[in-house]
């Protein structure tokens, strides 16, 4: 790993449970913790952040800006004006911000920090706090290659990364991988309901749906074949798979996960006109 993506000053506004993912990640890909900054107006979690990963926390938003090479803004949208104002003009010219806030958009950030100023927005999932997550990225075009290397870098350390050039798709990204999870989740919590009510006690109907996903995770994350052939290459024709699967046809699943994702989408889309 060259040099350059070991050492450049880094600094997180936000010390929840993303910061502490991307952190812990980058520490442990080498990374050098005296590089790294995050601010966060909790003393607890700033004692918690620097016992933890050995970073050095502020309590100062404007603190953490100054002279670092990046900037993200791991905060909830709702502060993320206040935020914006706090950092505008601490800022070296060099520095590119990234931003996790949902639906925040790269003309929102361009109007509080200049089009001139590199910016990239970013959307991971909740696996990131276990290394395997998910993030979707866009930037604007103040970005150059290096900035959008050492943004990639920062995410790759929590997992997948993907770059798409039309900003608009960042809502069906959300939908599809941002709110992702919870759709598994939900699937799994039905599942193990689905057997308690056969019969299965529910303590070990909870624990083989559960690990029943974290199997079929763990397949289509190592095998090289899409979703549609591992599903095809366990369905026996006339066999117990084909029969659930025949009523989840029936049942209109398809419509029921092509409605929700445009659910998603349509919510992020509203979020960001505010």
């Amino acid at each position: 790993m060259s040099n350059s993506l070991t050492h450049f000053t880094l600094s997180f506004i936000g010390g929840g449970n993303m910061a502490r993912a991307l952190v812990g990640g980058l520490v442990a890909a080498g990374h050098a913790a005296d590089s790294i900054t995050v601010a966060d107006p909790d003393a607890g979690q700033r004692a918690a952040l620097a016992d933890d990963l050995g970073i050095q926390p502020v309590a100062d938003n404007a603190d953490a800006a100054r002279a670092k090479r990046v900037v993200v803004l791991a905060v909830k949208p709702q502060i993320i004006d206040q935020v914006l104002k706090d950092i505008a003009s601490h800022l070296d010219a060099q520095t590119v911000v990234i931003s996790v806030a949902a639906g925040v958009t790269l003309a929102t950030l361009e109007a509080a920090l200049g089009r001139e100023r590199a910016l990239v927005r970013a959307m991971p999932n909740t696996p990131a706090l276990f290394g395997a997550g998910m993030t979707g990225l866009v930037a604007n075009s103040a970005a150059g290659s290096e900035d959008r290397d050492l943004a990639g870098h920062v995410f790759s350390a929590a997992g997948a990364t993907a770059w798409i050039e039309d900003e608009a798709l960042m809502d069906v990204i959300t939908a599809v991988s941002g709110s992702g999870p919870a759709y598994f989740f939900s699937l799994t919590e039905h599942l193990a309901r689905a057997g308690a009510e056969a019969g299965l006690a529910p303590e070990l109907a909870a624990r083989l749906a559960r690990q029943t996903a974290v199997g079929a995770g763990v397949m289509l994350g190592r095998s090289e074949l899409d979703a549609g052939e591992l599903r095809a290459r366990v369905t026996s024709p006339g066999g117990t798979t084909a029969a659930a699967l025949e009523q989840f046809a029936s049942d209109g699943f398809e419509r029921i996960i092509d409605r929700a994702v445009a659910a998603a989408v349509r919510r992020g889309r509203e979020l960001g006109a505010g």
